[in-house]
Protein backbone atom coordinates (compact mmCIF):
# COMPACT_ATOMS: atom_id res chain seq x y z
CA UNK A 1 0.00 0.00 0.00
CA UNK A 2 2.92 2.41 0.58
CA UNK A 3 4.49 1.45 -2.38
CA UNK A 4 1.27 2.65 -4.04
CA UNK A 5 0.93 5.96 -2.30
CA UNK A 6 4.71 6.61 -3.52
CA UNK A 7 3.58 6.01 -7.08
CA UNK A 8 1.09 8.27 -6.99
CA UNK A 9 2.23 11.14 -5.22
CA UNK A 10 5.59 11.09 -8.13
CA UNK A 11 3.06 10.37 -10.64
CA UNK A 12 0.84 13.39 -9.46
CA UNK A 13 4.06 15.96 -9.40
CA UNK A 14 5.36 14.65 -12.28
CA UNK A 15 1.48 14.91 -14.15
CA UNK A 16 1.43 18.57 -12.30
CA UNK A 17 5.15 19.63 -13.28
CA UNK A 18 3.70 18.85 -17.49
CA UNK A 19 0.41 20.19 -16.72
CA UNK A 20 2.69 23.43 -15.77
CA UNK A 21 4.40 23.19 -18.73
CA UNK A 22 1.49 23.10 -21.21
CA UNK A 23 0.13 26.14 -19.11
CA UNK A 24 3.38 28.22 -20.01
CA UNK A 25 3.32 27.21 -23.52
CA UNK A 26 -0.39 27.97 -23.85
CA UNK A 27 0.25 31.15 -22.41
CA UNK A 28 3.16 32.01 -24.19
CA UNK A 29 1.82 31.26 -27.66
CA UNK A 30 -1.49 32.85 -27.30
CA UNK A 31 0.45 36.15 -25.87
CA UNK A 32 3.65 36.00 -28.05
CA UNK A 33 2.79 33.14 -30.44
CA UNK A 34 2.71 35.14 -34.01
CA UNK A 35 5.66 37.05 -32.72
CA UNK A 36 7.61 34.30 -31.36
CA UNK A 37 7.01 32.90 -34.78
CA UNK A 38 8.13 35.97 -36.57
CA UNK A 39 11.14 36.37 -34.16
CA UNK A 40 11.93 32.29 -35.17
CA UNK A 41 11.89 32.79 -39.08
CA UNK A 42 13.46 35.84 -39.21
CA UNK A 43 16.65 34.54 -36.92
CA UNK A 44 17.99 32.20 -38.86
CA UNK A 45 20.15 34.35 -41.71
CA UNK A 46 23.35 33.59 -39.21
CA UNK A 47 24.56 30.00 -37.25
CA UNK A 48 24.87 32.07 -33.96
CA UNK A 49 21.50 34.13 -34.42
CA UNK A 50 19.71 30.31 -35.42
CA UNK A 51 20.87 29.14 -31.70
CA UNK A 52 19.89 32.24 -30.33
CA UNK A 53 16.37 32.08 -31.44
CA UNK A 54 15.98 28.55 -30.98
CA UNK A 55 17.06 29.33 -27.61
CA UNK A 56 14.77 32.04 -26.97
CA UNK A 57 12.06 29.90 -28.39
CA UNK A 58 12.54 27.40 -26.17
CA UNK A 59 12.76 29.18 -22.96
CA UNK A 60 9.46 30.77 -24.22
CA UNK A 61 7.44 27.55 -24.95
CA UNK A 62 9.47 25.43 -22.39
CA UNK A 63 9.54 22.63 -24.60
CA UNK A 64 11.98 22.11 -27.08
CA UNK A 65 9.17 19.50 -28.92
CA UNK A 66 7.60 22.39 -29.45
CA UNK A 67 10.52 23.93 -31.21
CA UNK A 68 11.35 21.25 -33.06
CA UNK A 69 7.59 21.00 -34.80
CA UNK A 70 7.40 24.99 -35.10
CA UNK A 71 10.92 24.50 -37.03
CA UNK A 72 9.70 21.87 -38.78
CA UNK A 73 6.75 23.04 -39.92
CA UNK A 74 9.31 26.04 -41.55
CA UNK A 75 11.40 23.91 -42.99
CA UNK A 76 8.27 21.92 -44.69
CA UNK A 77 7.87 25.32 -46.03
CA UNK A 78 11.45 25.76 -47.42
CA UNK A 79 11.11 29.37 -44.91
CA UNK A 80 14.86 28.35 -43.26
CA UNK A 81 17.50 26.04 -44.64
CA UNK A 82 18.25 22.66 -43.13
CA UNK A 83 21.40 23.77 -41.98
CA UNK A 84 20.20 26.45 -39.85
CA UNK A 85 17.09 24.17 -38.75
CA UNK A 86 19.85 21.66 -37.34
CA UNK A 87 21.35 24.53 -35.05
CA UNK A 88 18.06 26.22 -34.02
CA UNK A 89 17.47 22.52 -32.55
CA UNK A 90 20.92 22.64 -30.89
CA UNK A 91 19.64 26.07 -29.31
CA UNK A 92 16.32 24.79 -28.26
CA UNK A 93 18.41 21.43 -26.03
CA UNK A 94 20.15 24.33 -24.16
CA UNK A 95 16.98 26.56 -23.68
CA UNK A 96 15.45 23.36 -21.86
CA UNK A 97 18.91 22.90 -19.61
CA UNK A 98 18.50 26.48 -18.95
CA UNK A 99 14.73 25.97 -18.07
CA UNK A 100 15.99 23.41 -15.51
CA UNK A 101 18.45 25.61 -14.11
CA UNK A 102 15.65 27.89 -13.39
CA UNK A 103 13.33 25.90 -12.02
CA UNK A 104 15.70 24.24 -9.90
CA UNK A 105 17.15 26.97 -8.47
CA UNK A 106 15.11 26.51 -5.01
CA UNK A 107 12.04 29.73 -6.03
CA UNK A 108 9.05 27.30 -5.13
CA UNK A 109 8.43 30.35 -2.11
CA UNK A 110 7.16 32.80 -4.86
CA UNK A 111 5.46 30.44 -6.36
CA UNK A 112 1.77 31.26 -4.33
CA UNK A 113 2.35 34.92 -5.42
CA UNK A 114 3.00 33.93 -9.21
CA UNK A 115 -0.64 31.93 -8.74
CA UNK A 116 -1.62 35.23 -7.56
CA UNK A 117 -0.68 37.53 -10.31
CA UNK A 118 -0.98 35.07 -12.46
CA UNK A 119 -4.74 34.54 -11.95
CA UNK A 120 -5.64 38.01 -11.91
CA UNK A 121 -3.79 38.49 -14.87
CA UNK A 122 -5.44 36.02 -16.78
CA UNK A 123 -9.03 37.32 -16.49
CA UNK A 124 -8.24 40.10 -18.37
CA UNK A 125 -9.74 40.23 -22.18
CA UNK A 126 -6.22 40.98 -22.92
CA UNK A 127 -4.56 38.36 -25.14
CA UNK A 128 -0.99 39.51 -24.12
CA UNK A 129 -2.05 40.09 -20.47
CA UNK A 130 -4.31 36.84 -20.30
CA UNK A 131 -1.48 34.82 -22.00
CA UNK A 132 1.09 36.02 -19.40
CA UNK A 133 -1.10 35.42 -16.64
CA UNK A 134 -1.42 31.87 -17.74
CA UNK A 135 2.37 31.59 -18.09
CA UNK A 136 2.99 32.53 -14.56
CA UNK A 137 0.08 30.27 -13.46
CA UNK A 138 1.85 27.38 -15.49
CA UNK A 139 5.53 28.32 -13.84
CA UNK A 140 3.97 28.34 -10.17
CA UNK A 141 2.44 25.25 -10.54
CA UNK A 142 5.94 23.98 -12.13
CA UNK A 143 7.52 25.13 -8.73
CA UNK A 144 5.00 23.51 -6.62
CA UNK A 145 5.36 20.02 -8.47
CA UNK A 146 9.26 20.03 -7.49
CA UNK A 147 8.44 20.60 -3.84
CA UNK A 148 6.22 17.62 -4.45
CA UNK A 149 8.40 15.48 -6.15
CA UNK A 150 11.41 16.21 -3.71
CA UNK A 151 8.89 14.97 -0.69
CA UNK A 152 7.57 11.94 -3.11
CA UNK A 153 10.64 10.48 -3.37
CA UNK A 154 12.16 10.73 0.36
CA UNK A 155 10.81 7.20 1.05
CA UNK A 156 12.53 5.84 -2.29
CA UNK A 157 15.73 7.59 -0.93
CA UNK A 158 15.51 5.24 2.23
CA UNK A 159 14.06 2.39 0.28
CA UNK A 160 16.85 -0.82 0.42
CA UNK A 161 14.47 -2.13 -2.97
CA UNK A 162 15.48 1.47 -4.56
CA UNK A 163 19.21 1.11 -3.63
CA UNK A 164 18.90 -2.51 -4.85
CA UNK A 165 17.59 -1.02 -8.52
CA UNK A 166 19.61 1.52 -8.29
CA UNK A 167 22.51 -0.62 -7.84
CA UNK A 168 21.66 -2.95 -10.62
CA UNK A 169 21.14 0.26 -13.21
CA UNK A 170 24.62 1.26 -12.13
CA UNK A 171 26.26 -1.97 -13.20
CA UNK A 172 24.15 -1.52 -16.71
CA UNK A 173 24.71 1.76 -17.58
CA UNK A 174 22.94 1.06 -20.88
CA UNK A 175 20.02 -0.52 -19.79
CA UNK A 176 19.79 2.57 -17.18
CA UNK A 177 20.05 4.77 -20.53
CA UNK A 178 17.01 3.22 -22.32
CA UNK A 179 15.28 3.67 -18.89
CA UNK A 180 15.68 6.38 -18.54
CA UNK A 181 14.93 7.86 -22.30
CA UNK A 182 11.23 5.68 -22.09
CA UNK A 183 10.30 7.91 -19.54
CA UNK A 184 11.62 10.71 -21.35
CA UNK A 185 9.67 9.99 -23.88
CA UNK A 186 6.51 8.96 -22.40
CA UNK A 187 6.89 12.39 -20.77
CA UNK A 188 8.01 13.81 -23.98
CA UNK A 189 9.52 16.29 -21.75
CA UNK A 190 13.17 15.52 -21.13
CA UNK A 191 13.15 18.40 -18.88
CA UNK A 192 10.45 16.13 -16.53
CA UNK A 193 12.70 13.24 -16.61
CA UNK A 194 15.77 15.47 -15.84
CA UNK A 195 14.10 16.43 -13.12
CA UNK A 196 13.43 13.25 -11.40
CA UNK A 197 16.85 12.00 -11.71
CA UNK A 198 17.46 15.39 -9.93
CA UNK A 199 14.94 14.69 -6.97
CA UNK A 200 16.78 11.13 -6.44
CA UNK A 201 19.85 10.43 -4.61
CA UNK A 202 22.13 8.37 -7.36
CA UNK A 203 26.18 7.92 -7.86
CA UNK A 204 27.39 10.38 -9.77
CA UNK A 205 28.12 8.83 -12.51
CA UNK A 206 24.86 6.69 -12.97
CA UNK A 207 23.46 10.53 -12.58
CA UNK A 208 24.70 11.14 -15.61
CA UNK A 209 23.73 8.69 -17.78
CA UNK A 210 20.12 8.47 -16.59
CA UNK A 211 20.53 12.54 -17.60
CA UNK A 212 22.05 11.24 -21.04
CA UNK A 213 19.15 8.63 -21.40
CA UNK A 214 16.69 11.58 -20.63
CA UNK A 215 18.23 13.79 -23.83
CA UNK A 216 18.09 11.17 -26.15
CA UNK A 217 13.95 9.92 -25.30
CA UNK A 218 13.16 13.74 -25.15
CA UNK A 219 14.24 13.70 -29.02
CA UNK A 220 11.98 10.73 -29.93
CA UNK A 221 8.67 12.22 -29.70
CA UNK A 222 9.68 14.88 -32.38
CA UNK A 223 10.37 12.05 -34.71
CA UNK A 224 7.11 10.27 -34.50
CA UNK A 225 5.01 13.12 -34.30
CA UNK A 226 6.66 14.56 -38.19
CA UNK A 227 6.71 10.70 -39.21
CA UNK A 228 3.51 11.67 -41.62
CA UNK A 229 4.78 15.37 -42.18
CA UNK A 230 7.16 16.28 -45.46
CA UNK A 231 10.40 14.95 -46.08
CA UNK A 232 12.17 18.18 -44.43
CA UNK A 233 10.80 17.83 -41.62
CA UNK A 234 11.38 14.29 -41.28
CA UNK A 235 14.63 15.13 -42.02
CA UNK A 236 15.13 17.54 -38.97
CA UNK A 237 13.90 15.11 -36.34
CA UNK A 238 15.77 12.60 -37.53
CA UNK A 239 18.58 14.84 -37.80
CA UNK A 240 18.43 16.13 -33.90
CA UNK A 241 17.73 11.86 -32.76
CA UNK A 242 20.72 11.11 -34.05
CA UNK A 243 23.09 14.27 -32.44
CA UNK A 244 21.78 13.74 -29.37
CA UNK A 245 22.10 9.58 -29.59
CA UNK A 246 25.78 10.20 -31.11
CA UNK A 247 26.58 12.61 -27.99
CA UNK A 248 24.88 9.94 -25.86
CA UNK A 249 27.46 6.75 -27.04
CA UNK A 250 30.21 8.73 -27.34
CA UNK A 251 29.47 10.62 -23.92
CA UNK A 252 28.32 7.01 -21.80
CA UNK A 253 31.90 5.65 -21.43
CA UNK A 254 33.00 8.64 -20.06
CA UNK A 255 29.88 9.10 -17.64
CA UNK A 256 32.15 8.93 -14.64
CA UNK A 257 34.64 11.44 -15.64
CA UNK A 258 32.51 13.72 -16.50
CA UNK A 259 30.41 13.72 -13.80
CA UNK A 260 33.66 13.96 -11.56
CA UNK A 261 34.76 17.00 -13.21
CA UNK A 262 31.41 18.72 -12.35
CA UNK A 263 31.51 17.96 -8.78
CA UNK A 264 34.87 19.98 -8.93
CA UNK A 265 33.70 23.14 -10.21
CA UNK A 266 34.45 25.56 -7.79
CA UNK A 267 30.92 27.11 -7.94
CA UNK A 268 27.89 24.40 -9.14
CA UNK A 269 24.57 25.58 -9.58
CA UNK A 270 22.23 23.40 -8.70
CA UNK A 271 22.04 20.00 -8.58
CA UNK A 272 24.48 17.74 -10.73
CA UNK A 273 21.62 16.10 -12.82
CA UNK A 274 21.14 20.51 -13.96
CA UNK A 275 24.46 20.47 -14.42
CA UNK A 276 25.02 17.38 -16.51
CA UNK A 277 21.80 18.64 -18.45
CA UNK A 278 23.00 21.69 -19.07
CA UNK A 279 26.64 20.41 -19.87
CA UNK A 280 25.78 18.02 -21.76
CA UNK A 281 24.14 20.20 -24.22
CA UNK A 282 26.75 23.16 -24.58
CA UNK A 283 29.42 20.54 -25.43
CA UNK A 284 26.92 18.82 -27.78
CA UNK A 285 26.10 22.55 -29.63
CA UNK A 286 29.93 23.45 -29.87
CA UNK A 287 30.71 20.09 -31.62
CA UNK A 288 28.29 19.33 -33.63
CA UNK A 289 27.39 22.72 -34.64
CA UNK A 290 29.97 23.09 -37.97
CA UNK A 291 29.29 19.89 -38.88
CA UNK A 292 25.27 20.99 -39.48
CA UNK A 293 25.99 21.36 -42.98
CA UNK A 294 27.08 17.81 -43.18
CA UNK A 295 24.34 16.86 -41.65
CA UNK A 296 21.82 18.34 -43.77
CA UNK A 297 23.79 16.87 -47.16
CA UNK A 298 23.51 13.74 -45.76
CA UNK A 299 20.17 13.42 -44.56
CA UNK A 300 19.13 15.07 -47.91
CA UNK A 301 20.46 11.98 -49.81
CA UNK A 302 19.08 9.33 -47.17
CA UNK A 303 15.71 10.74 -47.33
CA UNK A 304 15.03 12.29 -51.09
CA UNK A 305 12.01 14.46 -51.93
CA UNK A 306 9.07 13.07 -53.57
CA UNK A 307 8.41 13.52 -57.21
CA UNK A 308 6.15 16.56 -58.06
CA UNK A 309 2.33 16.09 -57.77
CA UNK A 310 0.60 15.99 -60.86
CA UNK A 311 -2.71 17.78 -61.75
CA UNK A 312 -5.18 15.27 -61.06
CA UNK A 313 -8.89 15.31 -60.31
CA UNK A 314 -9.91 16.75 -57.03
CA UNK A 315 -9.38 14.47 -54.24
CA UNK A 316 -12.17 15.21 -52.10
CA UNK A 317 -15.17 15.95 -54.56
CA UNK A 318 -16.99 12.67 -54.64
CA UNK A 319 -19.76 12.76 -57.03
CA UNK A 320 -21.42 9.74 -55.21
CA UNK A 321 -21.80 11.82 -52.00
CA UNK A 322 -24.07 14.68 -53.54
CA UNK A 323 -26.89 12.80 -52.34
CA UNK A 324 -25.97 13.20 -48.88
CA UNK A 325 -25.06 16.90 -47.75
CA UNK A 326 -22.88 15.80 -44.94
CA UNK A 327 -20.98 13.61 -47.04
CA UNK A 328 -20.67 16.42 -49.88
CA UNK A 329 -19.87 19.41 -47.44
CA UNK A 330 -16.95 17.32 -45.64
CA UNK A 331 -15.97 16.18 -48.92
CA UNK A 332 -15.94 20.28 -50.41
CA UNK A 333 -14.47 21.20 -46.74
CA UNK A 334 -11.49 19.12 -47.20
CA UNK A 335 -11.05 19.99 -50.86
CA UNK A 336 -11.07 24.25 -49.81
CA UNK A 337 -8.65 23.19 -46.94
CA UNK A 338 -6.44 21.68 -49.90
CA UNK A 339 -6.77 24.93 -52.05
CA UNK A 340 -5.70 26.81 -48.72
CA UNK A 341 -2.23 24.64 -48.57
CA UNK A 342 -2.04 25.56 -52.06
CA UNK A 343 -2.07 29.00 -51.40
CA UNK A 344 0.25 28.54 -48.32
CA UNK A 345 2.61 27.39 -50.33
CA UNK A 346 2.35 29.92 -53.22
CA UNK A 347 2.89 32.46 -50.19
CA UNK A 348 5.87 30.57 -48.89
CA UNK A 349 7.40 30.12 -51.83
CA UNK A 350 6.94 34.02 -53.20
CA UNK A 351 8.82 34.28 -49.50
CA UNK A 352 12.01 32.18 -50.57
CA UNK A 353 12.29 33.98 -53.93
CA UNK A 354 12.33 37.52 -51.90
CA UNK A 355 14.88 36.31 -49.34
CA UNK A 356 17.08 34.50 -51.17
CA UNK A 357 16.79 37.11 -54.30
CA UNK A 358 16.24 34.05 -56.58
CA UNK A 359 13.38 33.93 -59.36
CA UNK A 360 13.08 30.34 -59.94
CA UNK A 361 10.59 29.26 -56.78
CA UNK A 362 8.09 31.34 -58.45
CA UNK A 363 7.81 29.32 -61.80
CA UNK A 364 6.01 26.96 -59.15
CA UNK A 365 4.11 29.77 -57.99
CA UNK A 366 2.10 30.05 -61.49
CA UNK A 367 1.64 26.46 -61.57
CA UNK A 368 0.16 26.77 -58.15
CA UNK A 369 -1.87 29.77 -58.80
CA UNK A 370 -3.90 27.60 -62.31
CA UNK A 371 -4.58 25.09 -59.56
CA UNK A 372 -6.40 27.07 -57.13
CA UNK A 373 -8.06 28.31 -59.92
CA UNK A 374 -9.60 25.53 -61.31
CA UNK A 375 -9.89 23.66 -57.88
CA UNK A 376 -12.00 27.32 -56.43
CA UNK A 377 -14.32 26.55 -59.85
CA UNK A 378 -14.90 22.75 -59.14
CA UNK A 379 -15.79 22.93 -55.59
CA UNK A 380 -18.30 26.08 -56.60
CA UNK A 381 -19.84 23.74 -59.32
CA UNK A 382 -19.64 20.99 -57.05
CA UNK A 383 -21.96 22.44 -53.95
CA UNK A 384 -24.48 24.25 -56.66
CA UNK A 385 -25.38 20.52 -57.66
CA UNK A 386 -25.37 19.79 -53.72
CA UNK A 387 -28.73 17.49 -53.19
CA UNK A 388 -32.68 18.59 -52.78
CA UNK A 389 -32.12 17.18 -49.32
CA UNK A 390 -29.91 20.04 -47.79
CA UNK A 391 -31.65 22.18 -45.17
CA UNK A 392 -30.75 25.20 -44.41
CA UNK A 393 -28.00 24.46 -41.59
CA UNK A 394 -26.00 22.57 -44.97
CA UNK A 395 -26.98 25.85 -47.06
CA UNK A 396 -25.36 28.09 -44.60
CA UNK A 397 -22.37 25.73 -44.53
CA UNK A 398 -22.07 25.49 -48.27
CA UNK A 399 -21.81 29.04 -48.70
CA UNK A 400 -19.61 29.65 -45.80
CA UNK A 401 -17.30 27.10 -47.57
CA UNK A 402 -17.74 29.40 -51.02
CA UNK A 403 -16.88 32.56 -49.28
CA UNK A 404 -13.79 31.32 -47.77
CA UNK A 405 -12.62 29.20 -51.30
CA UNK A 406 -13.12 32.61 -53.33
CA UNK A 407 -11.36 34.73 -50.84
CA UNK A 408 -8.53 31.82 -51.13
CA UNK A 409 -9.10 32.33 -55.20
CA UNK A 410 -8.54 36.15 -54.66
CA UNK A 411 -5.42 35.62 -52.39
CA UNK A 412 -3.87 33.19 -54.82
CA UNK A 413 -4.67 36.38 -57.02
CA UNK A 414 -2.71 38.77 -54.95
CA UNK A 415 0.14 36.47 -54.55
CA UNK A 416 0.93 35.92 -58.09
CA UNK A 417 -0.13 39.21 -59.70
CA UNK A 418 1.04 41.40 -56.91
CA UNK A 419 3.56 39.97 -54.50
CA UNK A 420 5.22 37.69 -57.28
CA UNK A 421 5.02 40.46 -59.49
CA UNK A 422 6.91 42.55 -57.39
CA UNK A 423 9.33 40.25 -56.13
CA UNK A 424 10.59 39.40 -60.00
CA UNK A 425 10.41 43.07 -60.17
CA UNK A 426 13.34 43.29 -57.58
CA UNK A 427 14.99 40.87 -58.88
CA UNK A 428 15.25 41.81 -62.35
CA UNK A 429 16.29 45.14 -62.04
CA UNK A 430 18.91 44.04 -58.74
CA UNK A 431 16.79 46.63 -56.52
CA UNK A 432 18.36 46.04 -52.60
CA UNK A 433 16.19 47.26 -49.81
CA UNK A 434 17.68 48.47 -46.72
CA UNK A 435 18.51 46.38 -43.80
CA UNK A 436 15.96 47.97 -42.00
CA UNK A 437 13.41 47.88 -44.52
CA UNK A 438 14.28 44.18 -45.62
CA UNK A 439 13.53 43.18 -42.25
CA UNK A 440 10.31 44.62 -41.95
CA UNK A 441 8.94 43.52 -45.22
CA UNK A 442 10.03 39.64 -43.98
CA UNK A 443 8.44 40.01 -40.82
CA UNK A 444 5.42 41.04 -42.65
CA UNK A 445 5.63 37.70 -44.95
CA UNK A 446 6.20 35.61 -42.01
CA UNK A 447 2.89 36.95 -39.98
CA UNK A 448 0.94 36.59 -43.10
CA UNK A 449 1.41 32.98 -44.08
CA UNK A 450 1.06 32.75 -40.32
CA UNK A 451 -2.55 34.03 -40.68
CA UNK A 452 -3.32 31.81 -43.12
CA UNK A 453 -2.27 28.71 -41.07
CA UNK A 454 -5.05 30.40 -38.46
CA UNK A 455 -7.76 30.90 -41.22
CA UNK A 456 -7.18 27.00 -42.36
CA UNK A 457 -7.71 25.91 -38.46
CA UNK A 458 -10.55 28.37 -37.74
CA UNK A 459 -11.89 27.25 -41.01
CA UNK A 460 -12.08 23.55 -40.19
CA UNK A 461 -12.76 23.76 -36.46
CA UNK A 462 -15.09 27.14 -36.05
CA UNK A 463 -13.31 27.94 -32.63
CA UNK A 464 -15.11 31.30 -31.52
CA UNK A 465 -11.76 32.51 -29.81
CA UNK A 466 -9.39 31.57 -32.46
CA UNK A 467 -11.58 33.62 -34.97
CA UNK A 468 -10.91 36.37 -32.05
CA UNK A 469 -7.78 36.18 -31.81
CA UNK A 470 -7.42 36.05 -35.49
CA UNK A 471 -9.77 39.84 -35.71
CA UNK A 472 -7.07 40.88 -33.24
CA UNK A 473 -4.50 39.97 -35.84
CA UNK A 474 -5.29 41.12 -38.15
CA UNK A 475 -5.13 44.93 -36.23
CA UNK A 476 -1.73 44.05 -35.39
CA UNK A 477 -0.98 43.11 -39.06
CA UNK A 478 -2.24 46.88 -40.07
CA UNK A 479 -0.65 48.40 -37.50
CA UNK A 480 2.80 47.24 -38.98
CA UNK A 481 2.23 47.92 -42.39
CA UNK A 482 1.30 51.39 -41.11
CA UNK A 483 4.56 51.42 -39.17
CA UNK A 484 6.74 50.20 -41.59
CA UNK A 485 5.34 52.47 -44.39
CA UNK A 486 6.12 55.67 -41.55
CA UNK A 487 9.55 53.85 -41.47
CA UNK A 488 9.88 53.87 -44.85
CA UNK A 489 8.76 57.30 -45.21
CA UNK A 490 11.04 58.84 -42.72
CA UNK A 491 14.19 57.22 -44.53
CA UNK A 492 13.50 58.54 -47.58
CA UNK A 493 13.58 61.77 -45.31
CA UNK A 494 17.28 61.18 -44.56
CA UNK A 495 17.91 60.35 -48.34
CA UNK A 496 18.58 56.66 -47.88
CA UNK A 497 19.82 55.88 -51.53
CA UNK A 498 18.40 52.13 -51.69
CA UNK A 499 15.13 53.13 -49.70
CA UNK A 500 15.06 55.93 -52.82
CA UNK A 501 15.44 53.16 -55.41
CA UNK A 502 12.66 50.65 -53.59
CA UNK A 503 10.36 53.38 -52.76
CA UNK A 504 7.15 51.95 -54.86
CA UNK A 505 8.52 48.37 -54.32
CA UNK A 506 8.25 48.59 -50.53
CA UNK A 507 5.13 50.65 -49.88
CA UNK A 508 3.25 48.03 -52.85
CA UNK A 509 4.51 44.74 -51.03
CA UNK A 510 3.43 46.66 -47.92
CA UNK A 511 -0.49 46.52 -49.49
CA UNK A 512 -0.75 43.37 -50.86
CA UNK A 513 0.58 41.76 -48.11
CA UNK A 514 -2.39 44.02 -45.96
CA UNK A 515 -5.09 42.98 -48.41
CA UNK A 516 -4.21 39.22 -48.28
CA UNK A 517 -4.70 38.96 -44.66
CA UNK A 518 -8.28 41.08 -45.66
CA UNK A 519 -9.43 38.01 -47.19
CA UNK A 520 -8.36 35.13 -45.03
CA UNK A 521 -9.45 36.92 -42.10
CA UNK A 522 -12.77 37.30 -43.64
CA UNK A 523 -13.79 33.41 -42.42
CA UNK A 524 -13.70 34.62 -38.81
CA UNK A 525 -16.90 36.89 -39.63
CA UNK A 526 -19.31 34.38 -40.15
CA UNK A 527 -18.30 32.41 -36.66
CA UNK A 528 -18.51 35.43 -34.69
CA UNK A 529 -21.52 36.98 -36.33
CA UNK A 530 -23.57 34.08 -35.75
CA UNK A 531 -22.27 34.61 -31.59
CA UNK A 532 -23.51 38.24 -31.82
CA UNK A 533 -19.27 39.48 -31.40
CA UNK A 534 -19.42 41.79 -34.30
CA UNK A 535 -20.62 45.30 -35.03
CA UNK A 536 -22.07 46.91 -38.54
CA UNK A 537 -19.29 49.27 -38.64
CA UNK A 538 -15.79 50.33 -36.91
CA UNK A 539 -16.96 54.05 -36.72
CA UNK A 540 -16.91 55.23 -33.30
CA UNK A 541 -19.98 56.67 -31.63
CA UNK A 542 -19.58 60.46 -30.62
Amino acid sequence: MGSLIVFFQIGGAVALLLFGLGLVRDGVTLAFGIRLKTALGLGTRTGPRAFLAGLIATLGLQSSTSTALLTASFLDRRLIEGRMSQIILLGANVGTALTAIVISLGMDAIAPALLLVGFVASRRTSPVVSGSGRALIGLGLMLISLALLESGTLPLRNSTEMAAFLQMLDSSWPVALLFSATIAAACSSSLAAVMLVASLSLPAGLCVVLVLGANLGGAIPPVLITAKSGIAAQRLTLGNLCVRATGCLIMMPVAGLFATALEQLPFPLTDLAVEAHLSFNLILALCIAPFTGLISFGLERLLAEPGPEENGPPQWLDETSLEHPLLALSGASRQALAIGDDVARMLDLTRLAFSKNDSSPLTEVAALENRVDLRQQQVKTYLSRLGQTADEHDRRRAIAILDYVINLEHVGDIVEKGLAANVRKKIGLQLRFTEAGYQELDGMFLMTAETLRMAQTIFMTRDTALAQQLILQKVEIRNRERQSAQRHLVRLREGHRDAQETSSLHLDLLRDLKRVTAHLVAVAHPILDEEGLLIESRLRSR
